[in-house]
């Protein structure tokens, strides 16, 4: 079979030369040499790698360095084929250390020869890493990674329920190794590594990473179906784990006599009680493991059961939920278990449970939330030290024994607003400053005075504010293909708003990293705000306009962005008459389908800018009126739900 062609986007031949789109649409137009497509379509046209290269060479457009590894990239993504791609990326980290594990075709052996060149320049680890990137990006919906901060996370989780020096960590659904690289990081490569997965590409994979980024004294990766394969021997000293969920056919039938079975044979449906139950089996003495899970296995009562006798063998020592964005699926707050050998009790057995899943921090873009990790170890390494904590509880495992055996934390450990008195009363002066805060608001909008007769000022329109350059109104677009993030939001991602967030009143769930932002900004592939930029969303249910305060912020579409000159348009003033009713109500446009506002027949009064200036800063106070009015709400209903609490508890009287 003949080797497929490379071709690359005109996005990759922008990445390669270090320009913008644009440039590389007008070099397409300017130079009738410019390579002709080879493939796509008319709007994704696609072209040869090495006709492009030859331009560029010749034109002196391409530097010595400039996009290198961009330059790979689309050699490596020829392949067509996700296990061949694969190979071919963990052949290339293998030959890094001078130990091959497979061999290659001619076509393959030249592209790792490529990438072993590129490497002396761009850094051996370097160039591995990114390849290993673009590889788990490009096939995220058919490969599960736990990220980076809950895989740390789990290993600092570990280190602390088993202080004592370890020797062998394994993770037996080890997939490209993200939870053994966390764990070496942790134990400083002092460690043995040990990893079983079913998958080969993954496993060759997860032993290259680990061989170029550890220092592991012994890396030891086996390809095998873990709960099919013989049963492990029991000397892992700490197992991390993130196995395979919903899945039926993972060995029932044929396993109906596993000795690994401690506690009971696992129903058909109840996979994940199966993994527990082989990790549980791998645990040397005084091991302990910890294994992240959908919450559903904590109360499904097809493994009440099997949880029922891991409660009383001791084998369950904590359960902690994690905030939802912490792992796919991001929606879902997972579940961490604790996990350790039956024989390890030798007191009255009890179980930590921690709930996390209000800890979630929200970030100064877009008011977007994140996982908030300080606050998540606080509270869990706080509560594991034995500490009283929030949200946390030691629960007698008698108490938990009953018809459901649900292991929720949720339902068990007191939740933030009845743990003490002190809570109750640090809540009670919260709402009294938000209280304070609106009523002193409140004053100063009371007091303005209302003209019962004004001279009509005249409005004008959006578009005659564009046309005579007052503003600049730009609107959202889709964002293109392989820029989109979801989950944990490192503190430089820009999120993503679009209408379908603003519809379910959640923060932004998308986000793109800073220096891709920067390239489609450039490239005008995106709409991002700035500070005083206005922001209007354009369907009905949905309509509103705001400054945007906390820009930078991508715009997805159907949401517009209004930039003023500021001086001769005042944002704040622009908002507050963007926003109003009356005014959406004739800007109002009425399909058979869907009701849209077209924000360009908007109107706004003419007015001088101080005037605008002086109802500018009247809006600031409004909407921060809004927002405090907002905030009496919300803690005002923390403290009736606080006080329902100790009412049930017989914890109030009359003073």
């Amino acid at each position: 079979m003949g080797e497929r062609p490379v071709v690359v986007t005109l996005a990759e031949i922008a990445r390669i030369a270090g320009v913008g789109r644009a440039a590389v649409s007008n070099w397409r137009r300017r130079h009738h040499t410019f390579p002709s497509p080879v493939s796509g379509t008319d709007t994704s046209p696609q072209f040869s790698l090495d006709q492009i290269e030859e331009w560029l060479r010749e034109h002196d457009k391409l530097g010595s360095s400039a996009g290198s590894l961009e330059r790979l990239w689309p050699a490596f993504e020829a392949l067509g084929d996700r296990d061949r791609m694969g190979q071919v990326i963990a052949e290339f980290g293998a030959r890094l250390r001078d130990a091959p594990q497979s061999d290659l075709n001619p076509g393959e052996e030249r592209l790792v020869d490529q990438a072993l060149k590129l490497s002396l320049h761009e850094g051996g680890r370097e160039t591995f890493q990114y390849l290993l990137d673009r590889w788990l990006g490009t096939h995220i919906r058919q490969i599960t990674t736990t990220p980076a901060p809950l895989a740390s996370f789990m290993a600092e989780v570990a280190a602390l329920a088993r202080p004592e020096r370890i020797s062998t960590l394994l993770d037996p659904a080890c997939g490209a190794g993200g939870l053994l690289l966390a764990g070496a990081e942790h134990w400083k490569g002092a460690c043995r590594l040990l990893g079983h997965e079913r998958d080969p590409v993954l496993a060759m994979l997860a032993k290259s990473r680990l061989s170029l980024l550890t220092e592991a004294p012994e890396i030891d990766l086996r390809t095998t179906d873990t709960l099919r394969s013989e049963p492990p021997a029991a000397t892992a000293d700490v197992i991390l784990c993130n196995p395979p969920t919903n899945e039926r056919d993972w060995g029932h039938a044929e396993l109906a006599t596993d000795r690994r079975w401690l506690f009971g044979l696992p129903p058909r449906t109840e996979s994940e009680l199966a993994w527990v139950q082989h990790i549980v089996s791998a645990l040397g003495d005084g091991g302990v493991a910890v294994v992240l899970l959908p919450p559903a296995v904590a109360s499904r009562r097809a493994g009440r059961r099997i949880r029922a006798a891991m409660l009383r063998a001791g084998s369950l020592r904590a359960v902690i939920a994690l905030p939802p964005g912490a792992a796919p699926p991001f929606g879902v707050g997972l579940h961490l278990w604790i996990v350790q050998p039956p024989a390890q009790r030798r007191t009255a057995p009890s179980v930590l449970m921690v709930d996390t899943a209000d800890c979630r921090a929200t970030l100064s873009a877009a008011r977007a939330q994140a996982v908030d990790w300080d606050a998540v170890r606080d509270r869990v390494f706080g509560a594991m030290a034995g500490e009283a904590r929030e949200s946390s509880i030691e629960v007698p495992v008698l108490d938990l024994l009953g018809e459901e055996t649900d292991l929720t934390p949720a339902r068990h450990a007191p939740t933030s607003v009845s743990v003490s008195v002190v809570n109750h009363r640090r809540t009670w002066r919260q709402f009294d400053s938000n209280l304070q805060e609106a009523q002193d608001l409140g004053k100063i909008l009371r007091d303005l005075e209302v003209v019962r007769e004004v001279a009509d000022a005249h409005a004008v329109a959006v578009a005659d504010l564009e046309q005579a350059g007052a503003l600049a109104l730009t609107p959202g677009q889709a964002i293109p293909d392989g820029y989109l993030r979801r989950g944990e939001r490192p503190d430089d991602g820009v999120p993503v708003l679009t209408v379908a967030d603003l519809r379910e009143g959640q923060p932004p769930q998308f986000w793109i990293a800073a220096e891709d932002v920067e390239q489609l900004e450039r490239d005008k592939d995106i709409t991002v705000t700035s500070s005083n930029d206005v922001v209007v969303v354009v369907p009905s249910a949905e309509f509103s306009a705001w400054v945007d305060d906390a820009a930078p912020t991508v715009l997805g579409p159907h949401i517009h962005r209004l930039r003023p000159d500021t001086e001769r348009l005042d944002p704040w003033f622009l908002a507050a008459c963007l926003r109003a009713h009356f005014n959406a109500r004739q800007a109002g446009t009425h399909a058979t389908t869907t009701s849209r506002v077209d924000p360009r027949r908007l109107l706004v009064p003419r007015l001088p800018i101080e005037e605008q200036r002086r109802y500018g800063d009247i809006h600031r106070r409004l909407v921060r009126f809004e927002q405090a009015v907002a905030n009496v709400g919300n803690v005002g209903a923390t403290l009736s739900r606080t006080l329902t609490e100790l009412l049930a508890a017989g914890r109030l009287r009359e003073s």
